[in-house]
């Protein structure tokens, strides 16, 4: 699996946040009020114009949290690095994971609506990729087979997947787009991941398995390679 080398932690502090917003959005297919984070790269003022990544988070950080995680510094950072720019759009899916359930649906919601708050604030739904890790991760490829074509790229994170579920049911559908695909050597679930690339008839163009765990000490040193690859899918 190809990696490309990152900055420091250092760097993404110093790089300033462009346009960065959590609102509330009424979601339809949640049956919900939502928090709804944007976050445009320095320099690209309200990002009319740009591709988008959707994020699906994992369980525990939601999209008020994204701002203290230095998603929109990491993300104007490697822009300024030479990254081609794009947006980061996330809503809340809840704790439940981002499969259908009855009465609320965070699939349908990032198949749908994220994409329709992103064109109204004029950005280019057109190319669009999507992240997710852990629960995130799984949700990021279960989306991608289940609406083949939607997204141009598929990256994910320590995905909670596993032999039998889903996904694993339904990887052959995953053939016909770029993936990304990192792991801490001491997560829990490196076999399961290991066991999906195997699966892939294709590798994944972008990823690796490096040292860290199931947490955001190490997510947050494989951002800014796994933004690069993005920014390049949706150049």
């Amino acid at each position: 699996m190809v990696g490309v080398n990152g900055h420091s932690q250092a760097e993404e502090a110093q790089a300033a946040a462009g346009d960065e917003r959590v609102e509330k959005k009424d979601s339809v297919s949640r049956g919900k009020s939502v928090d709804f984070y944007t976050a445009v790269p320095a320099g690209h003022g309200d990002g009319k114009g740009l591709p988008v990544c959707i994020v699906l988070h994992g369980a525990s950080k939601r999209p008020p949290d994204f701002p203290k995680l230095g998603f929109g510094r990491t993300l104007s950072r490697a822009v300024e690095k030479g990254t081609p720019p794009f947006v980061l759009a996330g809503a809340d899916g809840g704790r439940r994971g981002w499969r259908p359930k009855p009465g609320d649906d965070p699939q349908r919601m990032a198949y749908e609506e994220i994409p329709n708050w992103c064109a109204e604030r004029g950005f280019d739904i057109s190319r669009l990729a999507l992240w997710g890790w852990s629960m995130g991760g799984a949700g990021a490829l279960l989306l991608a087979e289940t609406f083949r074509g939607f997204a141009r790229a598929t990256v994910a994170f320590s995905p909670a997947v596993a032999p039998g579920d889903e996904v694993f049911e339904q990887v052959d559908r995953l053939q016909s787009q770029p993936i990304g695909l990192w792991c801490g050597l001491d997560d829990r679930l490196l076999k399961n991941v290991q066991a999906l690339h195997k699966e892939l008839l294709y590798p994944p163009v972008a990823g690796r398995y490096t040292d860290g765990g199931h947490n955001f000490d190490y997510w947050q040193t494989i951002i800014p390679e796994a933004f690069r690859f993005i920014g390049t899918t949706l150049d």
